[in-house]
């Protein structure tokens, strides 16, 4: 059995989308992509400096675009298995959604458009940030967290957890960290995960009204809990929650470890979920795409894990 694996904001580089947009299908459908969430989707991930693609409402579309035509050429060259368990982390769980069929691809772009311009919108209201919190005994990171009115914004599992909350609270907790733990602030517009997203959760409460789901047709686990979602309008449901509530990548590697996964295969942009892979669940084959000069080694894998 093989997971296929969506990563999230944070994971974007420069130039990530020029060796796939050599593809005249893949730039067809980018540019009706550009125009749904009125972006150039093309020049962003081409031309575009970093600082550019930081931006939230601009990461967060342009990597399920990425995801999605990575995905697309994949299975061009190869069918996945019914088997094939599916997981994105935050913005990635949209990937995730329109690899498993709850979504279509168009639905997806456009939707993670509206995520990202609505949480960039709300992380304008107050000073907030994040920060990772790497090593320490779990519960006394934790309980640091909760002293500080911090939230655990991503419980990634492997010794990482990602604070969240008030910029004078994460700047305490950078310069104080907990017990065992080194604390590192993170390049972001503001607190992913949390209440402070409230705003950003209602306007894509409204988005989904008009979105057509289907139930999925592969294995979709959720940021909630790890659980395998089996409805689409519950995937949807999820979607919408998962902007205030944390992620729980921590226990969809649960879920991962639990199934006997073979090998996990990570979508560009990231590499991130690989290596947290490699750290929890240890001896498990793993591959982190970049380029479609990769396809042949991702296709190699399905064929010998995708049972």
């Amino acid at each position: 059995m093989i997971a296929l694996l969506a990563p999230g904001q944070g994971a974007q580089t420069p130039g990530m989308l020029a060796p796939w947009l050599e593809d005249p299908a893949a730039a067809t459908a980018v540019d009706g992509w550009s125009d749904a969430v009125g972006l150039d989707l093309a020049r962003l991930g081409t031309t575009a400096d970093a600082g550019e693609i930081t931006d939230t409402a601009v990461t967060q579309p342009l990597i399920v675009t990425l995801g999605l035509l990575a995905a697309r050429r994949l299975r061009e060259r190869t069918e996945l298995p019914p088997s094939t368990i599916v997981a994105g982390h935050s913005i990635g769980e949209i990937t995730a959604c329109a690899i498993a069929g709850v979504l279509t691809d168009d639905a997806a772009v456009a939707l993670a458009g509206v995520r990202g311009r609505e949480m960039a919108a709300a992380c304008a209201a107050a000073p907030t940030s994040m920060a990772a919190v790497l090593g320490g005994d779990e519960q006394t990171v934790l309980a640091r967290l909760a002293e500080l009115g911090l939230d655990p914004a991503n419980r990634n599992g492997a010794g990482q957890i990602v604070a969240a909350g008030a910029e004078e609270a994460i700047t305490e907790l950078v310069g104080t960290p907990p017990e065992g733990a080194r604390v590192k602030e993170l390049p972001v517009a503001g607190a992913f995960h949390t209440a402070y997203m409230e705003p950003a959760r209602e306007a894509l409460e409204k988005h989904v009204t008009t979105v057509a789901v289907s139930d999925p047709t592969l294995p979709l686990l959720s940021n909630a809990d790890g659980d395998v979602v089996t409805s689409g309008d519950e995937a949807l449901r999820r979607l919408v929650a998962q902007v205030t509530r944390p992620v729980r990548w921590d226990s969809c590697m649960a879920t991962l470890g639990a199934r006997e996964t073979g090998a996990t295969l990570e979508l560009p942009p990231g590499a991130t979920l690989t290596g947290l892979v490699k750290r929890a669940l240890k001896g498990t084959p793993t591959l982190a795409t970049k380029t479609p000069e990769q396809l042949d080694a991702a296709v190699e894998l399905v064929t010998e894990h995708g049972r």
